[in-house]
């Protein structure tokens, strides 16, 4: 037994490199494939900031930064790609130097100066109040002592709010979208909200159900962002390629196209069969990229919940341990701080970049493995412990009587909680939108930013989760029968 145990102890750095060299050729690869192509800029943006960056009904983004972007790239001949993350993801992508520079209607300040480079300013914004249309009591500040207001991070709208709020005796409630903010506000639940003016009056004129209140208050301005010392040329090519655009009237007519007369047509009479038919392609897409995380997390997380399911019950005391190690880190720490973890803590610390894919496979895999490893563990624990001994009397090793003996008994009872698992880890993959993973329910959110159909919109993503869960679990009734026949 003693010499069983030592040689399972020796294979334990092996698994362990092998992970290890996994991450790194997932991780590393995207690095090198980076510094090879020194012309191609990473560029991070934000994906619910219409007018500034949104995706049409093509997939296609779009917006004020957009397109001044490509003018701007056009005109000084370098070549980039968007990675539409959210405005805190790309912000931390960017401190993490996942990305190269971050344009996402971002206002330039003091404390942003101190970790960010910024471009000339390319927009000056502002900061409008706006209230349900329904509502006439809130007039001005002083009718909001007592009550909610509603804010997104990072914008001007939430700084404002946060200088006034003690004046005017209000609290702030944060959302990560705009959507989500306007939603908040309709529902009654906060009775105004705070956004830069440019947002908020494009969102009114597509139909998000608020109405401006009071003066536009004045803003700073918009920049495009680098990190600290870093990628000085891109930002020079940004201010030469800018100068350029706004010589050649270019920049004025990106302006019009979205803020002009005419610009700000509310699309309306959206059915739900008709949105439906209009984002279906889109949603296909993202519940694909649903499916491949949810298929390959859990082909990993089955391999990890048999290493360590095997150390949670071997007879060394040292592998139970590591055994135990691994189970409680990743079930007692939230599966998003562990993908912020995964995505921007590792590569920032070890300094590499790590595709977003990758890091959303390893966090789901690591945190699905551990419940598995608890599920193999007890369904090891539920086969009677004769089973075991009756093999060895009989001259069996131990992984060989594991194997043919102690498993398939052990299998019948660990079937519902894998389904279960499986269930879990498909609702998972939605945190990964956190990330930048344009998985259903991020697609589902890029779509309501461009259209402020909330209802229907999440009624078609759950409609889509419900088949995809109930078509797995009537797959897993007829397999639990089969191996129970």
């Amino acid at each position: 037994m003693h010499t069983r145990s030592r040689r399972s102890l020796t294979r334990l750095p092996a698994l362990l490199g092998v992970l290890a060299l996994l991450a790194l050729m997932f991780g590393t690869g995207a690095a090198a494939a980076q510094t090879e192509s020194d012309k191609t800029y990473v560029i991070a943006t934000d994906v619910t900031f219409a007018p500034f960056e949104f995706q049409n009904e093509q997939g296609d983004f779009v917006g004020i930064d957009m397109d001044l972007l490509k003018a701007i790239a056009a005109d000084q001949g370098f070549k980039y790609t968007v990675k539409p993350l959210g405005f805190n993801a790309a912000v931390q992508a960017l401190q993490s130097r996942q990305v190269d520079g971050v344009i996402a209607g971002m206002s330039i300040t003091d404390e942003r100066k101190l970790v960010f480079d910024f471009s000339d300013p390319y927009f000056d914004s502002g900061v409008q109040m706006a209230v349900a249309k329904s509502n006439d009591d809130i007039e001005s500040y002083e009718d909001l002592r007592g009550k909610r207001v509603a804010v997104k991070t990072g914008t001007e709208g939430a700084m404002f709010a946060d200088s006034i709020k003690g004046k005017y005796g209000f609290t702030t409630v944060t959302f990560d979208d705009s959507a989500s903010m306007y939603d908040d506000v309709k529902t009654g639940n906060s009775v105004a909200v705070f956004d830069d003016y440019p947002v908020l009056l494009y969102g009114i004129a597509q139909g998000n159900g608020l109405k401006a209140v009071g003066e536009k208050e004045a803003g700073n301005s918009y920049g495009f962002a680098v990190s600290k010392g870093q990628n000085a040329e891109l930002l020079t090519k940004f201010n030469a390629g800018l100068a350029n655009t706004r010589a050649s009237g270019q920049y004025d007519e990106i302006l019009d196209t979205y803020l002009g007369e005419g610009a700000q047509q509310a699309q309306g009479g959206n059915t739900f069969f008709s949105l439906l038919k209009d984002s279906f392609p889109l949603l296909m897409k993202g519940l694909w990229l649903t499916i491949v995380l949810t298929v390959v997390s859990l082909a990993i997380a089955l391999v990890l919940g048999l290493v360590f399911g095997f150390f949670r019950v071997s007879t060394s005391r040292i592998l139970r341990g590591i055994g135990v190690t691994y189970v409680d880190i990743f079930r007692g720490t939230p599966l998003l701080v562990q993908a912020f973890f995964i995505y921007f803590g590792i590569p920032a610390a070890l300094d590499f970049q790590m595709p977003a894919m990758t890091a959303g496979i390893i966090t789901l895999s690591l945190n699905a493995g551990a419940y598995i490893t608890e599920i193999i563990r007890g369904g090891i624990q539920s086969v009677d412990k004769g089973q075991m001994e009756a093999a060895r009397s009989l001259g069996m090793g131990y992984l060989p009587a594991m194997r043919k003996v102690v498993l398939p008994q052990a299998v019948r009872t660990m079937m519902p909680s894998f389904v279960n698992q499986a269930v879990i880890t498909l609702k998972d993959t939605s945190i990964l939108s956190v990330i930048g993973i344009a998985e259903l329910t991020q697609t589902g959110k890029i779509i309501i930013a461009r259209n402020f159909e909330s209802f229907n919109m999440w009624l078609i993503v759950g409609i889509f989760y419900f088949v995809i869960i109930m078509a797995l679990t009537k797959l897993s009734d007829r397999l639990e029968k089969r191996i129970n026949a």
